[in-house]
């Protein structure tokens, strides 16, 4: 643990996502930062076929994003978690306070080099970089810790500010709680003679199959929380059967399934009437749950027969998760703001310069914190 004359003279805590467009004007810029990232998808000639593909979605994004009210929840939310977490933790964790959060978006305002600016100004002393993403995946928290250690060498060459991270947290004994809280919400809805042989349909966002072979661990991790969200219901006394399926596929590649529209309208077909579907790897609100699970397969399971379709709120404000997150910091502090050894692990597969180049910036970070200690 770190002693008292030891300790971050100003702590950051920065919450890591993938963010989302403000406005319609911010489509076109987001989805060419994503169809760019070669971290989360990588394309045969990507120069030429990514903004092809980026030309041949936008409008119909756009016209997404119009009917879940013209732009992205997810700067509101993730803001309002941070705001109260800070909370929570100067109250918690005083010696270390007071507590600063920070956003920092993969592909949209405010994005990284904008928290790495505001924290310098604000004289941060150390910073906790907290996923948000809360299973791990190269394409999501590994893409954003490339982008911040790019930024950290362009802004901060002489290192002012020192690292710690927050890569996982997926079986986390409270965020598993919250979980089980909004599906258990929905099953209650549910008539009598269908609460307990309704199917709960837990969705991720899929990947690509060349990043699940190179030994991502995602879809392992994804499976976990399941396995412990599910174990909290048997404990609440809801014996619902589930599936693990995943959404939002897009491009020419192959991506791991089943897909949750196909689930729904295999579902339907074999004579389902219910459905609650839960946005297992999402802890806030944001397209694939306002439109894609309500929207779009809200109209899938209606024409597959489904009467009852229900889905579990995101995390969003829910106390007991902004409780479960300040929680996962306060851990971290008072473990002396350790680096997880499986951080440190490479993919068996290929992976870039920069990955390998992060990893390394990781670890020297790791070993700084350390030695403060």
């Amino acid at each position: 643990n770190y002693s008292t004359d030891m300790r971050p003279r100003k702590l950051g805590i920065l919450m890591m996502n993938m963010g989302g467009p403000r406005t319609q004007k911010d489509v076109e810029p987001f989805l060419s930062n994503i169809f760019s990232d070669r971290d989360i998808i990588k394309l045969p000639f990507q120069s030429i076929l990514g903004p092809l593909i980026v030309r041949r979605r936008v409008e119909k994004v756009k016209q997404q994003y119009m009917q879940i009210g013209g732009g992205s929840p997810i700067e509101k939310w993730t803001r309002i978690q941070g705001q109260e977490m800070v909370k929570i933790l100067d109250r918690t964790s005083a010696k270390t306070g007071p507590h600063h959060y920070y956003v920092g978006f993969r592909y949209t305002m405010p994005d990284m080099r904008q928290a790495v600016e505001n924290m310098l100004n604000d004289g941060i002393d150390h910073v906790v970089a907290f996923t948000q993403y809360q299973q791990y995946s190269g394409t999501t928290t590994g893409s954003n810790l490339n982008e911040l250690c790019r930024v950290q060498r362009q802004l901060d060459p002489q290192a002012k500010l020192r690292w710690s991270f927050i890569d996982r947290w997926g079986t986390h004994p409270k965020l598993i709680s919250a979980f089980a809280d909004r599906v258990e919400a929905q099953v209650r809805k549910l008539p009598q003679d269908m609460q307990s042989t309704t199917p709960v349909i837990f969705s991720a966002h899929s990947l690509p199959l060349n990043v699940v072979d190179r030994g991502d661990p995602y879809i392992a991790e994804v499976g976990g929380t399941v396995a412990y969200v599910v174990d909290e219901l048997r404990r609440r006394g809801i014996a619902n059967p589930y599936r693990l399926t995943w959404q939002s596929a897009v491009g020419p590649q192959r991506w791991m399934g089943p897909q949750t529209e196909f689930v729904i309208e295999s579902y339907g077909a074999r004579g389902h009437k219910s459905l609650v579907t839960v946005p297992i790897a999402f802890t806030s609100d944001h397209i694939e749950t306002l439109f894609e699970l309500d929207i779009e397969y809200g109209e899938v399971a209606e024409k597959a027969g489904i009467t009852h379709y229900l889905r579990a709120e995101a995390l969003n404000d829910h106390p007991p998760f902004v409780d479960a997150l300040a929680t996962v910091v306060k851990e971290h502090i008072d473990a002396g703001f350790p680096t997880s050894h499986q951080l440190l692990l490479a993919d068996p597969g290929e992976e870039s310069p920069q990955t390998a180049l992060t990893r390394q910036w990781i670890a020297a970070q790791a070993q700084r914190v350390a030695a403060k200690a």
